[in-house]
């Protein structure tokens, strides 16, 4: 079964274009294709389970790839830099095994 994959963002912050060359990547990398739902955390019609999230956040089944839970406080730019290709592979072969 393909993985639900959203790249959640909020305009201006660096890592997004990373971000979204690291999400193409991994899915090319593993033969599937390359959809996935992009929110912009400035957007009246992003939902609120993701407003919590550090930008860019990659969730896989609504799960953050990189480990991280919801935060509570305001918004930021991860400061250690977007998912990586690789830990956003793992996360989708771990849904798509199941």
């Amino acid at each position: 079964m393909t993985p639900t994959v959203e790249l959640v963002f909020f305009q201006g912050c660096p890592h997004v274009e990373a971000a979204r060359q690291a999400l193409q990547a991994a899915l090319d990398a593993l033969g599937l294709r390359p959809e996935w739902e992009e929110w912009d955390q400035d957007s009246p019609q992003t939902p609120p389970r993701v407003q919590g999230y550090p930008s860019p956040a990659v969730l896989v089944n609504r799960l953050d790839v990189q480990g991280r839970t919801l935060g509570v406080g305001g918004r930021a730019c991860r400061a250690y830099g977007p998912p990586s290709m690789e830990q956003i592979r793992q996360a989708l072969a771990r849904e798509t095994s199941q």
